[in-house]
């Protein structure tokens, strides 16, 4: 091989993990977006003619945020979507994802929390250099309830809590060891 070959070779790598990454990055930040309640965050991840199917009734991705943080918000106290195994294939200028999902979902009483796990399947276009969803369909495939009464004891008592809005410690800047924040 060439010179030539080679250099060609080696940028198309790297662009394709730049996708890669450039693609996680986006399902990331959306998930962010909804732990925090974070509506911009949110939309900015899918292009504005998209939806999400999450639940029996596809969105429009320019109604989604909002109706995904109402019903958050009426149903638990606290929300977190921890995100596994993801696959992506590139095609250009389309990509399709599958990202595996843990939610966990703390009652608003605080004595119960409920972890679902599901898969995100996406449909993902790049347009002027910027990866976001298209279309998203999710799936739940198991779930179970626990007591969740450990938060209220001495062993939480002092640790941070995570909060549903821009005060949330990970919009600090710069990280601040002992700074205010909610706490148990």
């Amino acid at each position: 091989m060439d010179l030539e070959s080679e250099v060609a070779a080696l940028r198309r790598s790297v662009q394709h993990i730049r996708d890669r990454q450039e693609i996680l990055d986006v399902i990331v930040r959306e998930s962010r977006g909804r732990d925090r309640h974070d509506e911009a965050l949110t939309a900015s991840c899918y292009w504005p003619e998209g939806a999400d199917e999450h639940g029996p009734v596809p969105l429009p991705a320019t109604e989604y945020p909002a109706k995904a943080n109402r019903g958050h918000a009426a149903m638990f106290a606290m929300n977190q979507h921890n995100l596994a195994n993801h696959s992506c294939e590139i095609d250009g200028d389309t990509a399709y994802c599958e990202t595996y999902v843990i939610g966990t979902l703390l009652s608003h009483d605080g004595l119960t929390c409920t972890m679902a796990a599901g898969r995100y399947m996406d449909q993902m276009e790049r347009r002027d250099g910027e990866w976001r969803i298209l279309w998203r369909r999710s799936t739940v495939e198991a779930a179970m309830q626990g007591d969740a009464s450990w938060l209220q004891t001495p062993a939480v008592k002092g640790f941070l809590k995570g909060r549903r809005d821009r005060d949330d410690l990970s919009y600090d800047r710069p990280v601040a060891v002992g700074a205010a924040g909610t706490r148990w």
